[in-house]
């Protein structure tokens, strides 16, 4: 098996987290004698449209869709602003490549740091299905009035049936086949159109599978909750805003956003999927070797993952947890001094230990 990367490293640690999780890929490569991956490099970043005045390529969606994954380092750079640098690579690769499921575990690895007190790691184990297409994020509203005291913006979210009935379906199958509740985020009690749309929906739904447990809860009920009582969820489905939200709020009861990853999946591969760690491209650590690639290296275990390798993608997360156990080799955001490239050294290292029992 050859399977084609396009690699986009992207602004400030992006490279820099990158370069540690194509490690994993040659060391994976080299114990695997069937598995290959031909990575090609794309210069698409905040530099690029500095230089260019786009953020890629003309044809750079076309370029991109012949291969198997995109691996995104991070994009932003305090020089352009977020909407364009967002909006024209990120975003655009999502919606051109219909990228509908965000994929994004919350999981409390072992060794990993919880600031909450009194939990067990078990309690802290979460897979996010978040709307990737549509809803708040859907780009679409107006700006009126510029500079006028009449001035006023409005922004749309589009929440169309197939695009709600189809990621709250993913959902639904993903609860069945792991044999864990689900359950839905809304504010239906103040957002009365789109959010009340969503919730008849996921009822409906809800009838098919009667063999899952289902809930349904507000945002900010939702927010509160994971910190008082994280085991009360399991597999939760989410809009695109409310589902960046709280899974900003899990990377932090779950080690941090060095420790989060996300899949960003066309279930029906008709198009590339992409992986990335979301924690952003930290403009003030960047080149500074301070970057825990621990995010980039689990972006790389859901890639291999989506790829049909079940085994080799768990791993590759057993190799994370011994380094994070062992603690000796962490970078300062998870309390130890050790570089970025030191901790994906770790990394190889035990991963080529496990690989080499098989």
């Amino acid at each position: 098996m050859n399977y084609r990367i396009a690699v986009i490293p992207g602004d400030g640690a992006g490279p820099e987290v990158v370069a540690e999780g194509l490690k994993i890929l040659e060391t994976i490569a080299a114990y695997c004698k069937d598995i290959k991956f031909n990575c090609t490099y794309f210069p698409w970043n905040c530099k690029y449209y500095l230089e260019h005045g786009k953020m890629m390529d003309d044809d750079g969606i076309e370029q991109l869709s012949a291969f198997d994954a995109i691996y995104l380092g991070a994009v932003g750079s305090p020089g352009v602003p977020d909407h364009i640098s967002s909006g024209d690579l990120l975003l655009k690769i999502r919606k051109s490549f219909d990228q509908y499921v965000n994929l994004r575990p919350v999981v409390l690895l072992k060794g990993a740091p919880c600031p909450l007190k009194q939990v067990r790691r078990e309690d802290i184990n979460m897979l996010f299905v978040r709307e990737n297409s549509e809803g708040e994020y859907a780009g679409e509203g107006e700006w009126r009035n510029k500079g006028t005291p009449q001035e006023e913006a409005r922004q749309t979210g589009v929440f169309t049936r197939k695009g709600t009935e189809r990621i709250i379906r993913y959902a639904f199958e993903l609860a069945r086949e792991r044999q864990k509740s689900l359950t839905s985020i809304s504010k239906g009690n103040a957002l009365k159109y789109s959010m009340v749309f969503w919730d008849s929906i996921f009822q409906e739904i809800s009838k098919e599978y009667q063999d899952v447990q289902v809930f349904s809860l507000l945002i900010d009920a939702a927010s509160m909750l994971m910190v008082r009582e994280p085991q009360r969820f399991q597999i939760v489905v989410a809009s695109n805003l409310f589902g960046d939200i709280l899974t900003d709020l899990g990377a932090a009861l779950a080690g941090g956003m060095g420790m989060a990853a996300g899949a960003n999946l066309n279930p029906e591969r008709r198009f590339p999927s992409m992986f990335e760690p979301i924690h952003g491209s930290a403009p003030d650590i960047a080149g500074q070797g301070k970057a825990n690639p621990m995010a980039a290296i689990w972006a790389i275990s859901q890639m291999i993952n989506y790829f049909g390798h079940l085994d080799l993608s768990q791993t590759v997360l057993t190799a994370i947890e011994d380094v994070l156990l062992e603690g000796k080799v962490l970078t300062p955001d998870i309390g130890g001094t050790a570089s970025t490239a030191e901790v994906g050294d770790a990394v190889v290292a035990r991963l080529s230990h496990l690989l080499s029992l098989d």
